[in-house]
């Protein structure tokens, strides 16, 4: 999950710069902005609170015990004691990570996720990588040593990525990024040839260059699975050697991972996750900053602490819009074909809920036109997304609820009424903290 790298000089920081997990955190040096110091952020100074640091005090206390396995060291424990789940995983060739001397077609780096903290393992590699989103600081940055002691210790990572993950790509906070390269037998980036930021609004084509993908997508092509056999400008994919591959076996010892496959439902799921959890902490990021600011010019203009003036109100809009539009699945790409995964994680992935007394549930996949059956994200269950501003939530609260019943939007957002009826019943069911203004309702 990187951004792209176009120039020559660039190969050894791109691939510091990779995935989900590139490390970061406490300590910030000079270079990085202030808004990273920010009295509303502090983003290397604060205890955080999220589930790694959390895990962490438990190891700490005694109170947890991390099994060591002698084939995946820490994986299998980490994984159980977050509740992440072995399907969710995904296999990248590309070297784009920190470890990258052990990454390489025949030795992919495995990511697995949970709906607030993903984790990164190399067979052979020295540490697990981990991020996991706090409602307050975001994405936080750790890493968990593969050798074998008493009581593991997870370090919170310093400023090592924050050139590529805290930089323009990621609006200048802490984000996640997946990205699409050309990638060479050896597993090293076509740096000539520029490369892919991949969301769920990415053109299919366009998505997991330098990725295994098992699965099958009918007459849609993408970039997983194939690799760069000539340099000539432009560089060309052999798209269909790489289409609807359902066994990696012929590509790399399998036995040596937790799982066999490299899910494409998986992937898409990932794709939409990091890029919602990316939009609610620059939501909350941006506003807490901007009111911060606010106050400040407040006090200075004896106005009431309060008050908000129109370049602040133009900064709750902007962010609440990004993440409501996202939510919904506004510009998401739609299928021509079917898309169907190798694992179970699909019917994992719907099971989790929560559901509807009619048994319907946000994390419904479609997987025949879109993504979701009820194009509302499920990270709206958040606590990060409930620890955004109430400026932010009141804003998107309120417009979600017009969309829904009809009252704005009805040919723009890509929702039918029956979907715009079920997500509203879904919430009213499942949502304990909505505002008041939610009420059974028949839609427009």
């Amino acid at each position: 999950m990187v951004p792209p790298v176009t120039t020559q000089s660039a190969p050894i920081l791109s691939a510091l710069c990779a995935l989900v997990f590139l490390a970061f955190g406490a300590a910030l040096p000079a270079q990085f902005g202030a808004n990273y110091r920010d009295d509303a952020i502090r983003y290397g100074s604060h205890t955080t609170h999220d589930k790694i640091a959390k895990l962490q005090q438990g190891i700490k206390t005694g109170k947890v015990n991390l099994r060591f396995d002698d084939r995946t060291g820490y994986l299998p424990a980490l994984l159980a004691h977050l509740s992440v789940p072995v399907t969710s995983q995904t296999l990248v060739f590309s070297k784009t990570s920190f470890q990258i001397h052990k990454i390489a077609p025949g030795n992919p780096r495995a990511v697995y996720f949970g709906d607030e903290v993903y984790v990164g393992y190399v067979p052979t590699g020295s540490v697990l990588e981990i991020t996991a989103m706090d409602a307050q600081r975001g994405p936080i940055f750790y890493t968990l040593d593969q050798t074998q002691a008493a009581k593991p210790k997870i370090v919170r990572r310093t400023s090592d990525c924050l050139t590529c993950h805290g930089g323009s790509r990621t609006a200048n906070w802490p984000g996640h990024l997946i990205r699409s390269v050309y990638t060479k037998p050896t597993g090293d980036i076509e740096t000539r040839t520029g490369s892919f930021v991949t969301t769920q609004t990415s053109p299919f084509e366009k998505r997991w260059g330098g990725w295994y993908v098992t699965g099958t997508h009918g007459t849609m092509r993408h970039m997983g699975n194939s690799k760069v056999t000539d340099s000539t400008l432009p560089v060309k994919l052999d798209l269909e050697k790489g289409a609807n591959l359902t066994d990696l076996s012929s590509r790399f010892p399998t036995r040596q991972y937790l799982s066999p496959h490299s899910d494409i439902v998986a992937l898409m799921v990932l794709e939409h996750q990091t890029e919602m959890h990316n939009l609610i902490a620059q939501a909350t990021y941006r506003v807490r900053v901007a009111l911060h600011r606010q106050r400040s010019k407040n006090r200075i203009l004896k106005l009431p602490l309060e008050q908000i003036d129109q370049h602040t109100t133009q900064i709750i809009r902007d962010a609440a819009s990004k993440v409501l539009e996202y939510m919904l699945c506004k510009n998401e790409q739609t299928f021509p074909s079917p898309i169907r995964g190798t694992s179970k994680f699909s019917d994992e992935f719907s099971a989790l809920g929560p559901k509807d007394p009619k048994g319907r549930s946000l994390r419904e996949l479609d997987l025949n036109k879109r993504l979701f059956r009820y194009p509302c994200s499920y990270l709206i269950y958040s606590p990060s997304f409930d620890a955004m501003p109430k400026q932010v939530l009141e804003r998107v609260y309120l417009r979600l609820w017009r969309i829904l019943t009809g009252m704005i939007g009805r040919h723009s957002w890509r929702l039918t009424r029956n979907q715009r009826q079920a997500i509203l019943d879904i919430l009213l069911a499942t949502k304990h903290n909505l505002p008041a203004s939610f009420k059974p309702t028949v839609v427009r």
